[in-house]
């Protein structure tokens, strides 16, 4: 009976810290999840501050993606949008310090990248050197 007790007090605990892991995923995927929006902050991040420059330099995404997902960055505190006045209008998007707190995510995901490109590649080789 002791046991028991013990055993579904553990289990509750255990059941709480998953969610509150699932949660704090949840919260990190709602902020940079998908496709785009970390390639965004790395484009910036490597100087481009101009929608076609972003757009460009991350290939692939379409204007119109690209504005829904600069104006979900710029909810969620990582950029400003910057409009000058004059002819033609300036609008350049810069990023703001809280974006600093990605690089670590940034390089884990960078480091585990590239392993998993080299993993596939030498699997794809052995799968190819079995089938000759």
């Amino acid at each position: 009976m002791i046991e028991s007790k013990e055993n579904q007090l553990d289990n509750k605990a255990f059941t709480e810290d998953c969610h509150k892991v699932l949660m704090a995923v949840s919260d990190a995927l709602y902020a940079i999840g998908g496709k785009w929006k970390l390639m965004i902050i790395i484009a910036m991040a490597r100087g481009n501050k101009r929608f076609t420059e972003i757009q460009r330099q991350v290939s692939g995404i379409s204007a119109r993606v690209l504005s829904s997902e600069l104006k979900e960055l710029e909810m969620n505190g990582f950029i400003i949008k910057k409009v000058e006045s004059g002819y033609p209008v300036s609008i350049e998007y810069e990023l703001l310090p809280y974006s600093d707190t990605l690089e670590e995510v940034v390089g884990a995901m960078t480091k585990w990248g590239m392993q998993h490109r080299e993993k596939v590649k030498a699997e794809m080789g052995s799968e190819k050197l079995k089938n000759q």
